[in-house]
C-alpha cells in the first residue's frame, strides 16, 4: 500500500470522477515521492475509463518545405536564413512527389508546415494543398501552424477568416496546434519575441474551429517557464475545447534544449526532467478527461522506452510513423525521425494495451 499524503489521496479521489481545478492541478505539479504513483496510477485509471485499452498511432509523414524563416524563436535550431549553408525551400512539384511516394506506401496523413519565408502566403499554402490533393486526393492534409496562417494571411493582406476558408475549399483537412509554447506571453516575449500573441494564437484557433477545420493542441515546456505557466496553458485550452470542440488531441512537447540559441545563451532550462514529464501527461489527463480524450506521447522528443512509459500515465496514443522529422532533430533529439508499424505494435503490446490504426481524426479505429 503506498503511503500517500492525505491531501493528495483526497484530491485523487475526486479526480476519479471530475475534472481538476486548477488549483488542485498545481498542487499535483509539485508533489513527491509516493505520491507521484498515486497521481499516475490514478491517470491511469481514468485515461481507460475514457479511452479503453487501445494505443493507437497513425501511418503519415511529415514535410518540412523550407528551414528559411524571418522569426527567432529562441528555442528553435532548424531555421535558417537565405542562403545560409544547409537553406532549402522546395517548390511544389517536390512536395507533390514526396506525397505521391509516401502515400503509395501506406500514409494516410501528410503533416506540411515550414518557415516564415518571404515568398509565402495564403495563396502559396493554397497551391500546395491544391496540388497535393490533385495526385492524392484521399490523403488528409494536416498542415501549417497558427503561426504560418496568421503569416500567410498578413503576407496575402486577407482575413485569417478567409486565409481558413480559402485553405478548406482546397482541401486542407485539420492545422496544427503548434506556435502554442506556452500560452503566456510575458513568456513568449523571452522564448519567441515577435511571434503571434496569446489572443492572436487562441483567434485564429477558433476560426479555424469556427471554420469546420480542426486542429491538434500542444504544450511545449521545460524552458522558461514556471509550473503556474503550465496549468494555466492547460486552463486555457480546455478552456477553448469548452467553446468549440475543435481539437483532435492534446500532444506535451518536451524543450530539446542541447542545439537551440536560448540554451545555449544560459538563457533557459535544459528541458524538463522525466518526473516532470510523468506529471505533465497524467495532470493532463486528469485535467481534460474526456473534453480532450486523446494524449498523445511524443516519441521523437521522448525516445521510445520513455514514451512507453508515459503510456501507463494517462497517455493514450503514440503519434506516427512520421517518415522524417528535421524540427526536434535539430534540436538536439536522438531518437530517429521515422518509425515502422511493428516497433509500435511491440511497445504498445508489451504494457499490456492494443495496438490500433487511426485516422486523424480517432473516426476510425482499426486493432492491428
Amino acid at each position: 500500500m503506498l503511503n500517500i499524503n492525505e491531501k493528495t489521496k483526497k484530491i485523487l479521489d475526486k479526480a476519479l470522477d471530475e475534472p481538476l481545478s486548477y488549483d488542485d492541478a498545481l498542487y499535483l505539479m509539485n508533489v513527491k515521492g509516493h505520491d507521484i504513483n498515486g497521481l499516475i496510477s490514478t491517470a491511469d485509471l481514468v485515461r481507460e475509463e475514457i479511452v479503453g485499452n487501445n494505443v493507437t498511432f497513425i501511418n503519415n509523414w511529415n514535410i518540412n518545405f523550407t528551414n528559411i524563416c524571418s522569426g527567432t524563436c529562441g528555442f528553435c535550431a532548424f531555421k535558417k536564413n537565405e542562403g545560409e549553408v544547409d537553406s532549402f525551400f522546395m517548390n511544389i512539384d517536390e512536395i507533390v512527389d514526396i506525397a505521391k511516394k509516401v502515400h503509395k506506401n501506406g500514409a494516410t496523413e501528410l503533416c506540411i508546415q515550414g518557415g516564415l519565408h518571404e515568398n509565402v502566403d495564403t495563396y502559396f499554402y493554397e497551391a500546395i494543398v491544391k496540388s497535393v490533393k490533385a495526385e492524392c486526393p484521399d490523403v488528409h492534409l494536416h498542415a501549417f501552424s497558427p503561426m504560418e496562417i496568421y503569416y500567410g494571411s498578413k503576407q496575402a493582406e486577407i482575413s485569417v477568416d478567409e486565409t481558413l476558408k480559402i485553405l478548406k475549399k482546397a482541401g486542407l483537412g485539420t492545422i496544427t496546434g503548434t506556435a502554442a509554447e506556452i500560452l503566456d506571453d510575458d513568456v513568449r516575449k523571452i522564448i519567441c519575441n515577435g511571434k503571434l500573441s496569446v489572443d492572436e494564437w487562441k483567434d485564429v484557433i477558433k476560426t479555424a474551429h469556427k471554420n469546420g477545420v480542426r486542429s491538434t493542441s500542444t504544450m511545449m515546456y521545460g524552458h522558461v517557464e514556471t509550473l503556474e505557466d503550465r496549468v494555466k496553458h492547460m486552463e486555457i485550452l480546455r478552456n477553448i475545447q469548452e467553446e468549440t470542440h475543435g481539437f483532435t488531441e492534446f500532444v506535451p512537447l518536451t524543450f530539446m534544449h542541447e542545439n537551440t540559441p536560448i540554451y545555449q545563451k544560459g538563457k533557459s532550462n535544459p528541458g524538463a526532467t522525466g518526473v516532470e514529464d510523468l506529471k505533465v501527461y497524467a495532470i493532463a489527463r486528469l485535467m481534460f478527461r474526456d473534453l480532450i480524450p486523446n494524449i498523445q506521447v511524443s516519441w521523437v522528443k521522448l525516445g521510445f522506452k520513455f514514451a512507453q512509459t508515459c503510456l501507463l500515465a494517462g497517455a493514450n496514443d503514440m503519434g506516427g510513423t512520421l517518415g522524417e522529422e528535421n524540427i526536434s532533430k535539430s534540436a538536439g533529439a536522438s531518437y530517429g525521425s521515422s518509425t515502422e508499424i511493428d516497433n509500435l505494435k511491440t511497445i504498445i503490446t508489451d504494457i499490456g494495451r492494443t495496438p490500433a490504426l487511426r485516422d486523424t481524426l480517432y473516426e476510425n479505429i482499426v486493432d492491428i
